[in-house]
């Protein structure tokens, strides 16, 4: 009973900052450590209980029609295919070279957010081909990162398709959505059949991150940039601590 009263607030509130920013697992993952679940249960319950509030978020993304469907699918395709890629990479890098390089983009990330010109709402335009193209290879890119290490993957999916593909705020959330779907899809999938996953927590949590995501993707729809720069800025700290106790 102590781990679903220290999980399931924890996985709402996680479900809420990632429906808005991403960076939700810098939340839920910790949650589920300090319950004292080991570590790679950890991380697949965790993946269940994400990808069941994703799936909410991501409708109501998609009804409210910030998903265009053509270019969420086809970047999910490449984040698809290069996240095996970075796990690939992981099993033969230490994560700690890594770890030490993001202690130096957080704080420019942060710097970045923190200054008023950046993270525009920019005006809705014609997707070309050449959208198509920067949001594939963000994706895919992303998607390496994901499947090396994680944490605040839609965090950074947000800032770089409004920073450099140009999407509006509401299309680059909602393909955000469609990645981060996508990519908790196949991550599960391998916990499930590896049996690193504590069904009857996942699914109770599973429920607490549906709300979450819900009034979380209702929130973001109210207050747009608003709500969102000091979402991230919040997240983007709480990364940044994370790294530094790991490292030392």
């Amino acid at each position: 009973m102590l781990q679903y009263i220290i999980v399931c607030p924890l996985a709402f509130l996680a479900g809420f900052v990632d429906s808005i920013a991403g960076g939700g697992g810098l939340i839920s993952l910790p949650a589920y450590i300090f319950a004292g679940i080991p570590i790679h249960f950890a991380i697949g319950t965790n993946k269940m209980s994400s990808c069941m509030g994703t799936i909410i978020s991501t409708y109501r993304y998609a009804k409210d029609g910030y998903i265009k469907l053509k270019l969420g699918l086809l970047s999910a395709a490449c984040a698809l295919i290069g996240s095996p890629i970075g796990a690939t990479l992981s099993l033969k890098i230490s994560d700690r070279y890594f770890k030490i390089l993001m202690l130096f983009i957080l704080p420019i990330t942060a710097f970045y957010v923190v200054n008023k010109s950046s993270l525009r709402d920019n005006k809705e335009t014609l997707i070309n081909y050449k959208t198509y193209a920067i949001c594939m290879t963000i994706a895919f890119l992303v998607g390496i990162y994901d499947g090396f290490y994680g944490p605040g993957t839609g965090t950074f999916l947000i800032l770089l398709l409004t920073g450099i593909a140009k999407l509006s705020l509401n299309t680059a959330a909602g393909t955000t959505k469609a990645i981060n779907l996508a990519s908790n899809i196949s991550g599960l999938i391998t916990f499930v059949i590896s049996g690193k996953v504590i069904l009857i927590l996942g699914l109770v949590a599973g429920i607490f991150s549906i709300l979450g995501n819900y009034m979380g993707a209702g929130y973001f729809t109210k207050s747009g940039v608003k709500v969102v720069r000091p979402v991230i800025i919040i997240v983007v700290a709480i990364f940044f601590v994370k790294i530094l106790l790991e490292i030392f």
